[in-house]
């Protein structure tokens, strides 16, 4: 899979090693983020051009570092054709997961709904709040889980790329 990468000088060094968990798993990368470190850089400037990698078709899939992850799945969202989740670490869901009633099976589960029911394409790493055990897991079960394709779910993506 053709993955793209970015950060800013945040994860400067960080993205690197993901890169190459990546790449050990047989993945191709693409790094969008700083090639020097500045410390003052602007995430937005490394951002949007991962997730218009995405949103091109250029790469099949985005993964994205930062701090608290929030304000760069904003970025990548305002890209037409592109749907970042956050992740922040493993969680057990209070209530069902779907409208059948399931129950979470794992505290991985918040991770398989941004596949299962929204389709997204990026995915943006809450780093300060994860180890890089927890990445790795995390990045693993994503890019493995795949969309689940129900009518109603694809009915509220399409609504959701015709606005953006």
């Amino acid at each position: 899979m053709k993955i793209a990468l970015s950060t800013d000088h945040a994860g400067f060094d960080e993205i690197k090693s993901l890169e190459k968990f990546l790449t050990s798993k047989g993945h191709l990368c693409v790094n969008y983020g700083p090639k020097t470190l500045d410390m003052s850089d602007d995430y937005p400037d490394f951002i949007f051009p991962a997730a218009k990698a995405v949103a091109n078709g250029e790469c099949e899939v985005g993964i994205l570092w930062g701090g608290s992850g929030q304000g760069e799945a904003m970025v990548a969202n305002r890209v037409k054709g592109v749907r970042c989740a956050v992740y922040y670490g493993p969680a057990i869901a209070k209530r069902s997961i779907n409208a059948e009633g399931d129950t979470a099976q794992d505290e991985f589960e918040i991770l398989r709904l941004s596949k299962d029911h929204n389709n997204a394409n990026m995915l943006s790493l809450a780093a300060r709040f994860l180890d890089n055990t927890d990445i790795e897991n995390a990045v693993t079960l994503w890019l493995e889980t795949t969309f689940e394709g129900l009518e109603r779910h694809a009915r509220r993506i399409k609504k959701i790329d015709e606005q953006n």
